[in-house]
């Protein structure tokens, strides 16, 4: 090893040396910033490269200290990357693993991290709260869908059995930030998209180690980013490495339980499936409408704790399958972090989903109104549509690559019909005509995106009977039309409100 690389290879602890360390941050969204900011704090020599940089963020770099080269063409790198000749390279979710500055970075033999490792290395800059030695644990959470649902359960949980707990990560809030507040944490729940986990465990000091972890499905996803099912599945499989306590498998998904089977866990830490089924020993499951934890008391060959029951979550608006999935996979969670079963229960008892997730928009003459923007892949799209029993499907956008036609052969006997939105819709139109040429499916054609979902609307509003959901489960992305998924689906509540009020009038 050369004297940079033993360095780096100590640069385990906020407290170790990192002035003047020259660093390159490659990306300047949330996370871009939150590296180059913990890393000037640090005393690193730190360039940020971007094809973009908004107003407040260059002049937020001026005075943190850090340099900032901006070129909209990054696919040559610029001639003051070289002349900065980077020590280390910090790469955000967004870069590609083989972009151009990544592959030049690679070539001159320079160390790549993400954000997650340097926060791993970071993570004892402030003392945990309950007086615990160590800095704050963390409970990871990856997988295709309902990562933030799970995340933001846990939390709760936790948060609610007296702790003091950051959900962070994929979520919104970078763990960086998180590992820099000065109150501190007990435990921090890390959502990890694969994007980040594809960079975690590449480096010598900075192997990441889970309290626990769960990864909650695995499903066609982001394909263009990873290239194959194969690298997405591997970059997932990472959350279960070095896991102290419970590795969290989904049941229903094989993938996952191969993962687990498959990491390298510290001795001791257990396998704890979740599944909408009666549970075996060390499981979470559901009993006589019963959700049961049969794997955190001393007698689970014989026995079960009572969490909640499905009756209790429909009355909390949270029975659709795949939120039960998500509340049992969280409460595994939880209860591996030690959190009371009461707890669980009071906490269910007042959660509520997240805006676009399932959100109940209105109900009028007898048609429900569901957003789902949040459906953001054929998987969430396929969970989503399994709730309701005739529907009027608003689908469509950036499909990222992935093929729908299983998932409209499987769904179209529960159909009304379909109105069909965004630029990637030749698959789609060509699914539908193989599985259901009878069934109505209705273009927007319209390309400005203040007229997409008033006329999406209406072209499902004609199309719906008494007892049929209009569901916007997309099975896409949204940038093609919108700026991200929470616009997309504001504007369709906001275009439902206004159609049915002028209807009404």
């Amino acid at each position: 090893m050369s004297a940079l690389d033993d360095r780096l290879a100590g640069l385990t602890s906020w407290h170790a040396d990192w002035s003047g360390l020259r660093v390159a941050v490659y990306g300047l969204g949330v996370t871009g910033f939150s590296v180059a900011d913990t890393l000037a704090e640090l005393g690193a020599q730190v360039l940020v490269v971007a094809a973009k940089a908004d107003e407040e963020r260059r002049m937020l770099l001026e005075v943190i200290g850090a340099e900032l080269v901006e070129q909209a063409d990054l696919s040559t790198p610029p001639e003051s990357l070289a002349e900065f000749d980077p020590e280390l390279v910090i790469a955000s979710p967004g870069f590609h693993w083989d972009h151009p500055l990544l592959v030049w970075a690679e070539q001159r033999g320079t160390a790549v991290w993400g954000d997650i490792e340097l926060a791993w290395r970071l993570r004892d800059k402030v003392a945990r709260p309950d007086g615990a030695e160590g800095p704050a644990d963390w409970i990871c959470v990856t997988g295709t869908n309902g990562k933030t649902t799970t995340v933001q359960l846990t939390a709760t949980m936790i948060l609610a059995g007296g702790n003091r707990v950051a959900p962070c990560g994929n979520i919104g809030v970078p763990v960086l930030d998180a590992i820099r507040d000065p109150e501190g944490f007990d435990v921090l729940v890390v959502e990890l998209s694969s994007y980040q986990l594809h960079w975690v465990n590449r480096n010598a000091g900075g192997e990441l180690s889970p309290f626990s972890a769960a990864c909650l499905n695995i499903a066609d996803d982001h394909l263009d980013w990873h290239g194959s099912m194969e690298a997405y599945i591997a970059a997932k499989a990472k959350v279960y490495d070095n896991t102290q306590v419970a590795c969290v498998y989904n049941k229903a998904d094989e993938n996952t339980l191969r993962m687990v089977e498959q990491a390298d866990v510290v001795e001791g830490a257990r396998a704890i499936g979740f599944g909408l089924g009666v549970p075996g020993p060390s499981d979470f499951g559901i009993v006589d409408g019963i959700l049961c934890d049969r794997a955190f008391l001393e007698d689970r060959a014989n026995s079960a704790i009572e969490l909640t029951t499905l009756e209790e979550l429909e009355e909390a608006g949270l029975s659709a399958p795949h939120v039960v999935a998500n509340i049992l996979a969280a409460s595994a969670l939880a209860r591996s972090w030690g959190v009371e079963p009461q707890v669980i229960r009071d906490v269910l008892t007042a959660f509520r989903l997240d805006a676009h997730r399932i959100e109940l928009v209105r109900v009028e003459a007898g048609v429900n109104w569901v957003d789902d923007s949040k459906a953001t892949n054929p998987h969430a799209a396929d969970a989503s549509l399994r709730a309701y029993p005739s529907v009027v499907w608003l689908v469509g956008g950036l499909l990222k690559g992935v093929d729908v036609d299983d998932l409209v052969g499987k769904h179209v006997g529960r159909l009304r019909g379909a109105v069909v939105i965004g630029v990637d819709r030749t698959e789609l139109l060509a699914a539908f005509r193989k599985h259901a040429p009878e069934l109505p499916v209705l273009e927007v054609e319209a390309g400005d995106a203040d007229e997409v979902m008033p006329t999406a609307v209406r072209l499902a509003a004609g199309l719906a009977r008494e007892g049929d959901t209009v569901l916007l489960a997309p099975a896409a992305a949204s940038m093609d039309q919108f700026a991200d998924y929470a616009e997309r689906g504001r504007r369709f509540q906001s275009a439902v409100n206004d159609y049915l009020d002028d209807s009404a009038s």
